[in-house]
């Protein structure tokens, strides 16, 4: 069984393993650098799981930050009755750093 470990970053909570790829809200690294989730809330390997009061003692994550991405355009629309100037359309892209899993310490 692969180790997998469930980490908070930016008020989310992620489920990671080993070789896997997400987006997290942007830090800053640039490519090819290492980042470090100390924020590690469980640990799990097949049936042994260590579960942290609120955090696992010692637990890390590292990640290798493969570049920064953006995310779909989205289209807040904003439409008031009888007030014309009150309608408007916006357009909005949030910015990610996409990073590999490189090890689970925990």
């Amino acid at each position: 069984m692969a180790t997998y470990a469930i980490v908070r970053d930016g008020g989310k909570q992620y489920r990671l393993t080993q070789g896997e790829v997400l987006e997290l809200d942007r830090l800053g690294p640039k490519p090819g650098e290492k980042i470090t989730l100390k924020e590690v809330l469980l640990v799990g390997e097949g049936d042994s799981v260590k579960v942290g009061k609120p955090l696992v003692a010692g637990a890390q994550v590292e990640l290798e930050a493969i570049g920064e991405v953006k995310g779909e355009k989205l289209f807040p629309f904003f439409y008031r009755p009888k007030k014309n100037s009150s309608r408007r359309k916006k357009g909005h892209r949030q910015h990610y750093t996409r990073a590999k899993v490189t090890s689970i310490k925990g």
